[in-house]
């Protein structure tokens, strides 16, 4: 899939998060930095931006939130490259506490008792 070639109506995609909608140019002003800031995040593999068939970078909403994270980190004066990293590690530690709680959910449903 590109993003000037979608497998179906744009309006399929309003409500995806991860569909590409966003040039560079206009997420760069959506957050209120430059397209070097953009690619320096990509290079930094914190985001990895679809490119169109003719190798325009395209930004999905969920990359736009952690685009606008990263900025708000180097906007407190941490460097980018640890601004990357944080917000890698706020991730992974959201994925670990959401499988643990799956795990608890699901010990707590397979022995009732224990829970109680």
């Amino acid at each position: 899939m590109t993003a000037e070639n979608p497998t179906g109506p744009l309006g399929a995609h309003l409500d995806d998060d991860y569909f590409p909608a966003y040039t560079m140019g206009r997420a760069a002003e959506m957050l209120g930095t430059t397209q070097g800031f953009l690619r320096a995040l990509g290079d930094a593999r914190l985001i990895s931006p679809l490119r169109s068939a003719g190798g325009h970078r395209r930004y999905s909403r969920y990359q736009l939130r952690i685009a606008a994270r990263a900025r708000e980190l180097v906007d407190q004066g941490t460097p980018i490259e640890a601004a990357c990293r944080i917000i890698i590690l706020e991730d992974q530690l959201e994925e670990a506490q959401r499988i643990n709680a799956e795990y608890r959910r699901a010990a707590g449903s397979a022995n009732p008792s224990a829970a109680a």
